[in-house]
This record gives structure tokens, C-alpha cells and sequence, in this order.
């Protein structure tokens, strides 16, 4: 016999019953209890006998559980028990999964996000990874059990900007569907195609390419000069312009990277060189030079461009301040303004002024054997550059051959 309940008669007791009795062990039928004891307290429980072993299942006190609610319980764990189920075991196993379930969307992103941080550069300091699920997806789903989540919940988080934002947009649900995979790799019950139906549910972006707004190089100087107080934001906006760099790797210079006229930039911190441990150098004009000294009265804790309070300064320091200005230009669009500059004021090769962004150019079998970063012509190119942004001279540049 795979399953004995005791007590085959059903329904013995009565609510005022539950309430008056004496302290003792009164049966119900169906293996339903209840236990009133000398101290006043009174619990419900279950006894069933499971492949010749018996067992007394813990259903709630009377205070918390009704004598119809105690029963729905039983009848629901008889029933267990009846198909040769330890229903203790099945209702702990029970509760396992649906802990396991009940992680919110908010925990998993974050566990997510560390678990990456090796891959991303600066361990992801700078943000732009955590910051899609951060604006657009948390504050709606971020309390939500990530087993629950399902492409509409998705389709109604990235409706209002799917259209209006469409790389931001693509950004979000792009970093939910890792999230939700991490999900599923921590044994989570997801739905891993969840967000292909959201995708489907919203249709294609009307949204064009966000391309970041650049500056006119023949409009830089002009900026260039109202860059004067001497502040932090203004000296860093400066050192950008003039090195074309990227945010980070500027934000984030420190006094030991500069050896001369040349900073060097470690592989790690650059954009598209993941793995890749080669550095990149960066010749340094007179006039970047002069920036860079005047920025050291600044400098704390080795950073050249510190925030106010910890760390250095900001992604987006430099670019609300642009913003202020009412501007639509932002700081990485600097970078175009100078390769449009090489472009039609200079002859410089392809190979050189791509360099000048640290862009890759050519074949890997090229790249192998090419074993130089133009670093002599560079210089001059940026010498001539500053000399634009200060308005020293706009005149065409030729490269001298040698």
C-alpha cells in the first residue's frame, strides 16, 4: 500500500468547537488535526502515512488559518500524499522554487552587471553599460520577480521611446536579454525568448541612427576660446579637443601616464581593443602641454581631472555643460570635427589620420606587419590642429613626403 490517510471521516469538528475545546488532539477526518494546547495556542496539522511511514504535516495555527481554510489545505496535501508523495518534502520543494523565482529583476541586473565588469572597461565605472537598464527598464520592472516578466511587460517599458529613442531604446533591451539569460543561468524559471517577443510586439524603430552632433571644425576655435575659467570642466573640454580623445581614457589621465610630450593611453582603457594589451600613444601639442599644467593645480589622488567629491569627474560633466550653453554639439562629436578637418584642410593619408582617432584600419595580416602608429606624422598633424583651435592658422596642411 503506497499511502494510508487517517481518519476517513470528514468534517467532525465546527468552528465554535475549534474555539471551546479542552487542550488536547481533536480529529477533523481526512488526517486533518488540531492541536489546542495547555497554553491557550492552537495549530492545525495534517497526518498521512507515506509508504508504511507516518508523517504530521504543520498547517498553520488557528489564530493565522480558518477551520474551512485548514481544510482546503489538507484536501490539497492529501491529495499528495494519496499519489505516494511525501507532501513535507513536496511543500518544501514547493517553497525552494518559488524563493528561487521570487529574485527581483533589480538583484539579477545588478549580479549581472558584476559579473561583467572585468569585461568592460574601467570594470564599468563610466556607467554606459548599467545605465540603459538604469533609466528606461528598472524603474518600471526593477521590482518585479524576473520569472514574471514576459514581452508585454517589456513591450510597455520600451513603448514610449522606441520610436523616439531608437539606439537608446535598442541599448535597454539588448542589456534586458542578458540580464534574463544570466537569469536563466542562475537556474532561474525565465522566459529567454521573452524579449525577441517584445522585439516583434514593438515592430521597427522609426527612430534613425542617433548620431552624436558634431562641431564645425571651423567653429572650434571660437569655442575653444569661451573655454576660459580655468575649471576643471573647461580644462578637460580643452584637453579633449585638442587630443581628440575619448571620454574616459580622459577623464580617468593620470600624471604617470604623461612621459614628455607623449600620453599613453593603456590598452586596457581603450574603446574596441578588448583583450588587446598595446597601448596607444598620444603626441601632446605645446598648447595641450600648457593645458595639462595648468589642470595639475587640480589634480588629487593622481587624477588630473577629479570630481568634487570622489573619483574624476563625470561622464556626463562636459556634456551638460555644453548642454547649459543650449548647444546640441556634445564632447565626443570633437572627434569628427577633427577627422573632417584632416579630411579638407590636409593631404594626410587615410592610415595616418585614422590613427589620429586610434581608429583600426586594414586587414589583421596588414595590421601584423604594419609596426607603426604614425606617431612622428600624428605630431605634426596635431601641432597644426592646435594651431587651428587657437586660431593661430586655418591654412590647407601638406604632408611632406620623405
Amino acid at each position: 500500500m503506497g499511502c494510508i490517510v487517517m481518519a476517513r471521516e470528514l468534517h467532525r469538528l465546527t468552528a465554535i468547537k475549534v474555539k471551546t475545546v479542552a487542550p488536547g488532539k481533536y480529529a477533523d477526518g481526512g488526517g486533518l488535526w488540531l492541536w489546542k494546547r495547555e497554553d491557550g495556542g492552537a495549530q492545525w496539522f495534517l497526518r498521512s502515512s507515506v509508504h508504511g511511514r507516518r508523517h504530521e504535516m504543520g498547517l498553520g495555527s488557528v489564530a493565522d488559518v480558518s477551520l474551512a481554510e485548514a481544510r482546503k489545505e489538507a484536501a490539497k496535501w492529501r491529495s499528495v500524499a494519496l499519489s505516494g508523495v511525501n507532501p513535507i518534502r513536496a511543500r518544501e520543494q514547493q517553497r525552494r522554487e518559488a524563493e528561487r523565482n521570487m529574485h527581483l529583476l533589480n538583484d539579477v541586473a545588478q549580479d549581472a552587471f558584476e559579473a561583467r565588469k572585468a569585461e568592460l572597461k574601467g570594470d564599468g565605472t563610466a556607467g554606459r553599460w548599467f545605465s540603459p537598464l538604469a533609466l528606461h527598464i528598472l524603474p518600471k520592472l526593477g521590482k518585479t520577480p524576473v520569472a514574471e516578466i514576459d514581452q508585454v511587460d517589456i513591450r510597455n517599458t520600451l513603448a514610449p521611446i522606441w520610436h523616439s529613442k531608437g539606439e537608446t531604446a535598442r541599448k535597454a533591451i539588448n542589456r534586458l536579454g542578458i540580464v534574463m539569460r544570466h537569469a536563466a543561468a542562475l537556474g532561474l524559471d525565465v522566459d529567454l525568448q521573452a524579449v525577441d517577443k517584445a522585439k516583434a510586439l514593438l515592430g521597427r524603430s522609426r527612430a534613425d541612427s542617433e548620431h552624436i552632433p558634431a562641431m564645425a571644425w571651423r567653429d572650434v576655435p571660437d569655442f575653444y576660446a569661451s573655454l576660459s575659467d580655468g575649471s576643471v570642466t573647461h580644462l578637460a573640454l580643452r584637453l579633449l579637443i585638442l587630443t581628440c580623445s575619448r571620454s574616459a581614457p580622459l577623464r580617468f589621465l593620470t600624471l604617470d601616464q604623461i612621459d614628455g610630450d607623449v600620453w599613453t593611453i593603456p590598452g586596457a582603457a581603450m574603446k574596441g581593443r578588448k583583450g588587446q594589451t598595446e597601448d596607444f600613444r598620444v603626441p601632446l601639442s605645446a598648447e595641450a602641454m600648457g593645458v595639462i599644467e595648468e589642470a595639475k593645480r587640480h589634480a588629487r589622488g593622481g587624477f588630473l581631472f577629479p570630481s568634487v567629491r570622489k573619483g574624476v569627474i563625470s561622464d556626463a560633466t562636459m556634456s551638460r555643460m555644453m548642454e547649459r550653453r543650449g548647444m546640441a554639439e556634445r564632447p565626443h562629436g570633437f572627434r569628427t570635427s577633427l577627422r573632417t578637418w584632416l579630411a579638407e584642410s590636409t593631404d594626410a593619408p587615410h592610415e595616418v589620420a585614422e590613427a589620429c582617432l586610434a581608429h583600426v584600419t586594414g586587414s589583421s595580416v596588414v595590421r601584423a606587419y604594419r609596426r607603426t602608429d604614425y606617431i612622428e606624422q600624428r605630431r605634426v598633424l596635431m601641432e597644426r590642429w592646435a594651431g587651428h583651435v587657437t586660431g593661430q592658422s586655418g591654412q590647407v596642411i601638406r604632408m611632406v613626403a620623405k
